[in-house]
């Protein structure tokens, strides 16, 4: 890749500067002092066009630039004979803008990166045999292969296991394993076995391509010659004049107003802003954060508000399979099984739910054949010989015989607030399938982060109905709820609250958008996401986890305290070196070799930004949490047959009632209990030592022993039921027990998957 026009000219300038110097000085030696004068003067003129260049180019767009210093200093050199100074103080400024070019380059090292990664052909199978072609080939639908170390060409879902490299696209290291019917991303990288995939979207609508070009408006909104630290010219320059007039009076020798200039050129505030603001947007970009400019991450840094859209925010935006209903004589998992096998063709948000709950379900899904989709309504085509249509209730109904439970189900889904995909097949609507969005495993410990932090306002919106909007709000502990809300109502509370203080807004859809453009930092969650908002936003979160915000707003503000550290520092050995200059005590060229050794030392201080921040020690593996949370979701069905069994405990026939509170316990010790204690002596003893101090998995561990202790009481109880069945008074006492049971196993299992989340995303 081929270096940018002002990156060649300064190795051009560098390299002449040395050369003339190097060959002025041989030619002094050699008596020939007329020839090195030529020689020192041939090396300077290219600098202090440049600088002439860069001054004018200020002056036009009324910026005040403080390369004016160098021109004058240069200029001052030459007119009174001191060549050789001249070449010093040439050598000196070619040095230091190549130096800047490499600090640059390192800090965006991450960024320019993922730019060369983009894939540019895709192996696509036609008539039985695989074909290579052109990325921009591929449509949706079409059956793909991923060899060894190839780059995913398109979003899609997977057809068979495979192992990816995703750090381009999340920031974590380790390859994961996928599954088939696993959603897949464009960008993630082969690190196994060819694998096959079914694409969901062309290449110019994936995700990969969305980051690259939202990479690309990054790196244009920050290259080198705008230079955030200009402003800071205003008060410098008219200081380091204010000295060397000082210099003058006090002397009356222009030597020592050289020396003055030569020690304040290039000023470290031309250095060290850009390369640490660069190196703190290349350190968020290691992590999956893609900061939109220099600015952006300055206005990150000293935000105190924060905006949360709740649906894909707070919530997952991928909804969960919580109900399937069926029509007379329909299987709920033949239901899944035509829905999951039409949505592996599908982009929409739900599609992928419905893919993974087959998935859970370990449901084999068929491909799907002459399928046309309704962006935002539905998708149809034919699975294994049948027409089925899935989507929304309008969508289906208008190509299916609606059936007799559909109105109490559509009225369901409102009370609770949870979305609804309904199956059609050959003209009858078959069956429906409740989806429910769940709060996302790192919003609690993000938003306590978050306050940590010094958010003094944190405000959910969402439209939802304010019950139900309240009760997550409670749940979350935000500091408001706004309720209800349009887009009009979200982009007025985003103007409010900029007139008391910095605010950060975050959303992930289009109706997103208007509020993400009025914010002072808009955060788009997810590259993947809406493109309205993503174009409208100044960051955007390449992979959905709300702890990556957190870890951006902590690396930008380590940034721009790099960065001011680099600017008092600079800046106070500089104005100690003017003095002593003014005063005598430090010539010319003594003072460029200074100033030279203060640029170095102040931008290597900056590029400290890009390393990210200690990672904690208490981590475990992603493979481990996975195990963990599969699990507890292997546990979920005897979770809920608890709180069913207390439910209906009152109405069963007392043998009947027996059995089945036998076979409950029968199943809590054969399955529940074991895990409870493999954690109890295994895993938390661990957890502890990583997390460190003197019992850090106490409360957990002591809910443990409530769960022991009421399994126990159960135990007990059912153990002295006659066969005839429970008197009242212990159908009242067991129904105590079973929710009571019901309660605490669900606070656990959401305390424990918290937990094993927020240690395994630490690295």
């Amino acid at each position: 890749m081929s270096l940018p026009f002002t990156s060649r000219l300064n190795h051009f300038l560098l390299l002449i500067s040395v050369a003339s110097l190097l060959a002025g000085g041989i030619s002094y030696l050699l008596t020939a002092p007329d020839l090195a004068r030529l020689l020192w003067l041939a090396g300077v003129i290219p600098v202090l066009v440049a600088l002439l260049h860069d001054s004018v180019r200020s002056l036009l767009q009324r910026k005040a630039g403080v390369d004016v210093l160098a021109l004058l200093s240069i200029l001052l050199a030459i007119s009174l004979g001191e060549i050789p100074t001249a070449a010093v103080i040439g050598l000196m400024l070619a040095s230091g803008r190549t130096l800047e070019d490499y600090a640059t380059a390192q800090a965006q090292r991450e960024m320019t990166a993922l730019l060369q990664h983009a894939p540019r052909y895709a192996h696509r199978f036609e008539s039985g045999e695989w074909h290579k072609i052109d990325i921009k080939a591929i449509a949706p639908g079409d059956r793909l292969l991923v060899r060894n170390g190839e780059v995913v060409p398109a979003d899609g879902n997977l057809l068979s296991e495979a192992t990816l490299n995703e750090s381009t696209l999340t920031g974590e290291s380790l390859p994961v394993k996928r599954a088939a019917g696993e959603p897949l991303q464009s960008g993630a990288i082969n690190a196994d076995q060819a694998f096959e995939m079914l694409a969901t979207a062309n290449s110019e609508h994936s995700t990969f391509a969305g980051i690259v070009q939202l990479m690309r408006q990054a790196q244009q909104q920050q290259s080198p010659s705008a230079r955030l630290a200009d402003r800071y010219a205003l008060l410098f320059v008219p200081l380091t004049l204010i000295i060397a007039l000082f210099a003058w009076l006090i002397s009356h020798d222009l030597t020592r107003v050289l020396a003055v200039l030569v020690v304040a050129t290039p000023c470290p505030l031309i250095l060290a802003v850009p390369v640490a603001i660069v190196s703190g947007m290349s350190s968020c970009a290691r992590r999956g954060v893609l900061v939109k400019g220099g600015a952006a991450l300055e206005r990150l840094a000293q935000a105190d508000t924060l905006f949360f859209d709740k649906t894909g925010t707070l919530t997952g935006g991928h909804a969960r399979l919580a109900v399937i209903q069926t029509s007379a004589g329909i299987k709920a998992d033949n239901v899944l099984w035509l829905a999951a096998s039409l949505e592996q063709a599908s982009n929409h948000v739900l599609a992928e739910s419905v893919v993974g709950a087959a998935r859970e379900h370990s449901i084999a899904l068929a491909l799907p054949q002459h399928i046309e989709e309704s962006p935002g309504a539905g998708i149809s085509g034919d699975i294994a010989g049948h027409h089925v249509v899935v989507g929304s209730y309008a969508y289906v109904s208008s190509q299916a015989i609606p059936a007799p439970w559909s109105p109490l189900f559509l009225q369901r889904l409102g009370y609770e607030g949870a979305s609804g995909v309904f199956v059609g097949m050959d003209g009858m609507m078959v069956g429906a399938l409740q989806l429910v969005d769940k709060l996302r495993l790192d919003t609690p410990r993000a938003l306590r982060r978050m306050s940590l932090a010094g958010m003094r306002r944190i405000v959910m919106l969402t439209g939802d109905r304010k019950d139900i909007a309240n009760t997550l709000g409670t749940q979350l502990g935000v500091t408001e709820v706004l309720a209800e809300q349009t887009p009009a109502d979200k982009l007025a509370a985003i103007r409010q609250a900029r007139d008391h203080g910095i605010v950060i807004m975050v959303g992930d859809g289009v109706n997103d958008a208007p509020a993400l453009a009025a914010a002072d930092v808009g955060v788009a969650m997810g590259a993947r996401g809406a493109a309205a908002a993503a174009e409208a936003a100044d960051v955007v979160l390449q992979v959905d986890r709300l702890d990556r915000l957190v870890e951006a707003l902590f690396m930008a503000r380590r940034a721009r305290r790099i960065a001011a550290q680099s600017v008092i520092a600079g800046m106070g050995m500089s104005i100690v070196a003017m003095l002593a200059a003014a005063f005598g005590h430090l010539p010319p060229i003594t003072g460029a070799l200074l100033q030279e050794v203060i640029d170095v030392a102040v931008i290597l201080n900056a590029l400290r930004a890009r390393q990210p921040p200690p990672a904690a020690a208490s981590q475990m593996s992603q493979q481990d949490a996975a195990a963990l949370s599969a699990e507890h979701r292997e546990l979920e069905s005897l979770l809920g047959q608890v709180a069913q069994l207390a439910d209906r405990l009152p109405d069963l026939p007392g043998p009947q009632a027996v059995a089945e509170l036998n076979a409950l316990y029968q199943a809590l010790n054969e399955q529940l209990l074991p895990h409870e204690r493999q954690e109890d002596h295994e895993l938390y003893p661990q957890l502890a030592r990583k997390l460190g101090g003197d019992d850090p998995m106490a409360a957990m561990s002591g809910t443990h022993r409530e769960i022991f202790r009421i399994t126990r009481l159960l135990d007990c109880l059912i153990g002295d039921l006659p066969a005839e069945g429970p008197s009242p008074q212990a159908v009242q006492e067991l129904q105590r027990l079973l929710y009571g049971l019901d309660a605490i196993l669900h606070l656990h299992f959401s305390q424990e998957e918290e937990l094993y989340h927020s240690l395994s995303s630490q690295g």
